[in-house]
């Protein structure tokens, strides 16, 4: 699998034959230009997560592609499939399981949201949005949130080593000064067999 990292919480994920890109935000750039989609995945509806100005256009140039989107987003969006915990779906040659549900607490007094947390090809890659949800599978590539109003680096790092992944690719970075010292934390307390490797914004990197 090839990972395409456009910022913050977006990537596309490239099999050579299955195209999906998950949560085209505002923090994010350079998803807008892409063709040849066979999915857009979206966990949660903060505009982070999904850039309402953008996503048309990008629909529009990729009418192939299936809009996946969690029941929070759903209202505004329109011919999308609403994922929900414990759904299974097929995109082109891959598997998708919808786990988890809701939003990690950002405040008792911000009310929490749906967040579709999803498993891409039985464990090879998870993408788990705003959540620190541990799905019941080994996973082998890791999307792992770096920051956010929500995450210390301490529950990070737990969460890291709960999943136990072959490769970790750092995301939801944008809230942070410098992303690298996360990365480092990340580098140090990472559990045995597990890489974390920073991508370069923009440029396609075989995991």
């Amino acid at each position: 699998m090839k990972v395409v990292h456009f910022g913050h919480a977006c990537v596309l994920l490239d099999t050579g034959t299955t195209r999906i890109l998950i949560d085209p935000g505002t923090f994010s750039a350079g998803f807008e230009d892409l063709t040849d989609l066979d999915a857009v995945l979206v966990t949660h509806q903060h505009f982070d997560h999904v850039d309402a100005e953008r996503l048309p256009a990008l629909l529009k140039a990729n009418p192939q592609a299936q809009l996946v989107v969690d029941e929070g987003t759903a209202p505004d969006v329109e011919n999308a499939t609403v994922a929900r915990p414990g759904d299974t779906f097929k995109i082109g040659d891959q598997s998708v399981r919808v786990v988890g549900g809701q939003h990690a607490t950002i405040h008792a007094d911000i009310p929490i949201v749906p967040n579709a947390a999803y498993v891409i090809g039985d464990g090879a890659f998870y993408h788990p949005g705003d959540s620190l949800f541990v799905p019941d599978e080994d996973v082998d590539v890791l999307g792992l949130p770096a920051g956010a109003p929500w995450l210390k680096t301490g529950e990070a790092v737990d969460f890291l080593r709960a999943v136990k992944p072959r490769v970790a690719v750092p995301i939801h970075e944008k809230t942070l000064a410098s992303p690298q010292m996360a990365v480092r934390f990340f580098d140090m307390l990472k559990p045995d067999g597990t890489e974390v490797r920073l991508l370069t914004p923009g440029e396609e990197t075989a995991v």
